[in-house]
């Protein structure tokens, strides 16, 4: 064993997200080599991307990347802005049914023309590795966790991995009630056992509920730059507490000052960002085990 890999993944308060991440990379990597081996068949994603969106196309070459490293095997479709529904539909079926295509991933946000729940219903479920179609959050309703949301799943592997695997008797608050992030993070916190409290931009009183949270995952958004104000101040967070800022370029969160009151903490950048194409390698797997077993 490395001696990274003998570091704690939270250490002096932060927790270590691209640790964490080449962790669990090096995991997906090893159990590639294996299945390979024992199938002679290469896991493999497939990216689309409508448009031009420069931040789009800066992910969808990260996730190749890291998909290489790993060795899975990537495929990507750039379509162009005036693509219509129907177009898309039709390379989507044609994905679905392509047997070397183990995980099928439409990147967010498609153009207005384009209706995106009719686009992430008309994946096939075991190749939907965004964790998005309506059969996979059934799934995770009932507590399945294969093919879940990257995000919100590396966040829960992050307190796993910390030893806040069960949280009976914890209060977790969520501040985001999106699709991607704060819905299924609900169903994953609630499989560790805690209570859960959802927050949004039309709660009152915000603090009164932050100050109970003994998991705080805040994922806003709204600072633009670094000279905006914090969302979450210290004065905000209860002593002990997990906090995890999920928000991107700036964080919610002060860093700094919320530091000494948390157990432990995330950065920004550094904390779940890392984590989530981590667990979209993990996908990817879990999707390609389904389909060749």
């Amino acid at each position: 064993m490395s001696e990274d890999e003998l570091k704690p993944i939270c250490e002096d308060h932060e927790i270590k997200g691209r640790r964490l991440s080449h962790r669990i990379r090096t995991e997906v990597k090893n159990e590639v080599t294996e299945l390979v081996a024992r199938y002679g068949v290469s896991p493999k994603l497939a990216t689309v991307i409508v448009g031009e969106d420069p931040g789009s196309q800066m992910y969808i070459r990260m996730k190749h990347k890291a998909s290489n490293k790993a060795g899975i095997l990537s495929e990507h479709h750039d379509l162009p802005e005036t693509t219509t529904q129907d177009e898309l539909l039709e390379l989507i079926r044609g994905l679905n049914a392509d047997k070397t295509v183990h995980g099928i991933l439409v990147q967010l946000p498609l153009p207005k023309q384009i209706d995106e729940k009719a686009i992430i219903s008309a994946i096939d479920p075991l190749k939907d590795v965004d964790g998005f179609s309506p059969t996979n959050v059934y799934r995770l309703f009932y507590g399945e966790e294969d093919l879940s949301a990257a995000t919100p799943h590396g966040i829960v592997t992050m307190l796993d991995r910390i030893g806040w695997k069960d949280l009976s008797g914890k209060q977790a608050v969520i501040i985001n009630r999106s699709n991607i992030v704060g819905k299924p993070l609900i169903m994953l916190l609630l499989n560790r056992n805690a209570t859960v409290t959802i927050c949004h931009s039309r709660t009152k009183d915000l603090p009164s509920f932050t100050k109970q949270a003994d998991v705080l995952v805040s994922a806003i958004g709204r600072r633009t730059t670094e000279n905006d104000p914090f969302f979450i101040t210290a004065e905000m967070v209860k002593e002990g507490a997990v906090v995890i800022d999920v928000a991107t370029p700036h964080g919610d969160v002060d860093f700094e000052k919320v530091k000494e009151k948390a157990t432990c903490i995330t950065p920004v950048p550094g904390g779940v960002g890392p984590m989530t194409i981590a667990m979209l390698l993990k996908n990817v797997v879990a999707a390609y085990k389904a389909q060749i077993q």
